[in-house]
């Protein structure tokens, strides 16, 4: 019988996810299927239960699950509890355990763009579940400092308790930063719009959205109309997934001209 994997989330309409495992799946010859299951909160600790009794193997999880999780899990990585953010769920000797592999996938993302952060400052859009793993990765990326807005600023402040050299400023406050991170929702849905003025800036510098799709939100849309250089969430999505697998399966499955062929199409 195929062992049964999930990514969990609301929305998860959107989630190349399966896409992604299924094709690894089937290039390892390893029976399993990977679905998406959108839950609501009162679902988790039920979903959980049943990973425990092995009718699943694993998730993913995804917004607005990442820290909602954590308390029906038996026990946490490393990663997962600096972060308090699951996006990978496993069984270890009958123990349901939360893993991050989301700052692997933000830092090698940057990486692979050959972005060099040393010594830059960042601006983080948003203070949800991913945004944490963004932080430890940028301090591994040896950034000088990260400056934090969010729509409510009390967020942004509560996450300076957890990491000290973060800096929260207010939606209209100026700063010198090299690398904007939206990580926000917004920007799942076609008409969503954040308020940034691209008008304050004084050079060029870097658009990040942790949305991969759509590919191009609104926000990268007039970053690059201003002639700023843009990354989408995919490479993001695609590098936490290969962690991911390699967990649930001990492979690290390729990431090749066919595979990324195929999630093109």
């Amino acid at each position: 019988m195929d062992k049964k994997y999930f990514i969990i989330g609301n929305p998860v309409e959107h989630s190349l996810s399966p896409k992604i495992h299924n094709y690894w799946f089937n290039e390892n010859k390893i029976k399993s299927v990977y679905e998406k299951k959108k839950l609501t909160e009162e679902d988790l600790e039920n979903f959980v239960k049943e990973i425990k009794n092995k009718k699943f193997h694993g998730a993913n999880v995804t917004v607005p699950f990442k820290q909602k999780i954590i308390p029906y899990l038996d026990g946490l990585s490393e990663l997962s509890n600096k972060t308090q953010s699951v996006n990978t769920i496993y069984l270890k000797n009958d123990k349901v355990v939360g893993d991050n592999t989301d700052v692997y996938g933000f830092y090698q993302s940057i990486l692979q763009k050959n972005l060099n952060l040393k010594n830059k400052n960042a601006l983080i859009l948003g203070a949800g579940g991913v945004v944490p793993s963004i932080i430890i990765a940028l301090e591994k990326l040896l950034i000088n400092k990260i400056y934090i807005k969010n729509r409510t600023l009390d967020k942004a402040i509560k996450l300076k308790e957890k990491f000290n050299d973060l800096i929260p400023i207010k939606w209209d406050e100026k700063a010198d930063y090299d690398i904007v991170i939206n990580a926000t929702s917004l920007g799942l849905n076609i008409d969503d719009k954040i308020n940034f003025n691209f008008d304050d800036l004084n050079k060029n510098i870097c658009f990040y959205d942790t949305i991969y799709n759509p590919p191009m939100t609104n926000l990268l849309k007039e970053a690059k109309n201003s002639g700023h250089k843009i990354i989408n969430g995919k490479s993001m999505l695609i590098l936490q997934a290969q962690k991911s697998f390699e967990i649930w399966t001990g492979i690290k499955p390729n990431i090749d001209d066919k595979f990324l062929n195929i999630l093109n199409d």
